[in-house]
């Protein structure tokens, strides 16, 4: 069988606070319809390379390429509008609009397809009960399906997830991915930047480690033995 084509690929990615290098080359891909795990240490490149892939830090036009095309470098709203949207770190909620109001700002993006409000409150039928509710007054979990839905409401190709389970309890966290198959039955690709390393393995395809921001290890997690991941991971 012919391997699909990415979706979205990297080829020797670099990023740049100032004169500090954060990436190193890397080369990444992901197929539709694919769960990818990024995994590795705090500082190790993770975050900023979903910042990369969203315009948040440059990168030159064909280091990154999305369903064929060189996006490296874009302005962020030019890749939400194209069909990538990000779930970020500590949700980045705003705090003086309603759980409603926040998502309803994730479609005017203007992208047509099958999430609107009526599908994420059938995804998330806690964020129906709470609409009204200021979205900063959910508790942690519930704030991270709202901004999982915000999201959606974009109606992304590829949905970036960046510490998906982070500060949340295991029930959650498991509640949270029970969702992803339906969000991979809308035609979706996710990334998920995990820190729970057993998690990662049992929801990607595939994975990715980094470390001080290069690639030290890719692979489907039936390949992958804990011993590769613990060099891959720790570097020892």
């Amino acid at each position: 069988m012919t391997p699909a084509a990415p979706m979205l690929a990297t080829r020797a990615l670099t990023a740049h606070y100032g004169d500090f290098q954060a990436l190193w080359g890397i080369d990444f891909e992901i197929a539709a319809g694919e769960v990818v795990a990024i995994i590795g240490a705090n500082g190790a490149g993770k975050s900023t390379f979903l910042r990369a892939l969203t315009g948040l830090n440059r990168a030159a036009p064909e280091m990154v390429r999305f369903e064929d095309a060189p996006i490296g470098g874009a302005a962020p709203h030019r890749v939400v509008r194209m069909g990538i949207a990000m779930v970020p770190e500590g949700r980045r909620l705003f705090p003086s609009l309603s759980v409603e109001e926040n998502l309803l700002l994730g479609g005017e993006v203007g992208r047509d397809g099958p999430w609107n409000l009526e599908a994420v409150y059938a995804l998330f039928p806690v964020l129906r009960e709470r609409r009204r509710q200021p979205a900063t007054t959910l508790s942690g979990g519930q704030q991270q399906i709202v901004a999982i839905g915000r999201a959606l409401m974009g109606n992304p190709r590829l949905l970036l997830c960046d510490e998906l389970s982070l500060g949340l309890a295991p029930v959650v966290v498991q509640e949270i991915y029970a969702t992803m198959p339906r969000i991979l039955s809308s035609g979706c690709a996710v990334v998920i930047v995990e820190q729970d390393i057993g998690q990662a393995l049992r929801v990607a395809d595939r994975v990715y480690c980094f470390q001080e921001g290069r690639v030290s290890l890719s692979g489907r997690p039936g390949d992958l033995t804990r011993e590769h991941v613990k060099q891959a991971y720790f570097g020892i």
